[in-house]
């Protein structure tokens, strides 16, 4: 029997819970970006030697936790997403109000070859059946020295333990096959699928949870707390984030 597709129309029934809700999904990638967020930024500004004048797409942009921080730092920014909701939500947290919002096909950017100098993919590749071609995509708009950001999931026992299961649990709202394990990606196959699309590997990390007494709080009040954090880390069997350049 085939399973269940992804749940990718959750996203569209958001609205403000993107930065509101406590005891939903969204409140955990909240809380993430605000760990990956400054480690992309860093990337960024060492690689390009802290040029502002970057043209940069976001994939699955969601309602702009990373593309309105970019927004703050870079010139031209994108965001990209399916979910005309969740672009909405984005628009109206742009502060810069030059963010360009545009609801689109990862399969087919409207962009030409080597037009971009950064494009991110964050939280996006396990949602789709096809990252191969997200990532083929991304690489043909990259300008050559161009980075490719990533955060996605490893495909183990634990990561179904862990980031499906115990998430069922932890976060009430939680919709069914909001993830599916045969989605997740090990480490190596990313590898291989950027290095077949002349993409190069710079660095790859881990994030999980600060094991504190906010994580605690959080766990057994089943809301996630404000003071609930991530932290990047070097073990990457759950969830791990890296950077590509474009040969």
């Amino acid at each position: 029997m085939k399973s269940q597709a992804i749940n990718n129309d959750f996203y569209n029934t958001l609205g403000e819970d993107w930065y509101t809700a406590k005891n939903n999904p969204i409140a955990i990638l909240r809380e993430e970006q605000k760990a990956k967020n400054p480690w992309i930024l860093s990337h960024i500004n060492k690689h390009f030697s802290g040029a502002k004048d970057l043209k940069i797409l976001d994939i699955g942009c969601g309602a702009g936790f990373l593309t309105n921080t970019l927004a703050m730092e870079y010139d031209q920014i994108i965001g990209l997403d399916a979910s005309k909701s969740s672009l909405e939500v984005a628009r109206n947290h742009d502060q810069t109000s030059k963010v360009e919002y545009l609801q689109g096909d990862a399969y087919n950017l409207p962009f030409s070859d080597q037009s971009l100098d950064v494009v991110c993919a964050m939280d996006f590749l396990e949602h789709v059946e096809n990252p191969r071609t997200v990532i083929k995509e991304a690489a043909r708009t990259l300008k050559p020295n161009g980075l490719f950001f990533f955060h996605t999931f490893n495909r183990n026992f634990l990561s179904w333990l862990i980031v499906i299961k115990c998430m069922e649990w932890f976060v009430p709202n939680t919709p069914d096959n909001l993830h599916k394990l045969d989605l997740f990606i090990k480490p190596s196959e990313l590898d291989l699928m950027m290095d077949q699309h002349g993409l190069t590997s710079i660095q790859w990390r881990g994030l999980r949870p600060s094991l504190d007494l906010a994580f605690l709080r959080s766990f057994f009040k089943r809301e996630v707390q404000s003071d609930f954090s991530f932290k990047i880390v070097d073990d990457l069997t759950l969830g791990y984030i890296g950077v590509a350049r474009k040969i």
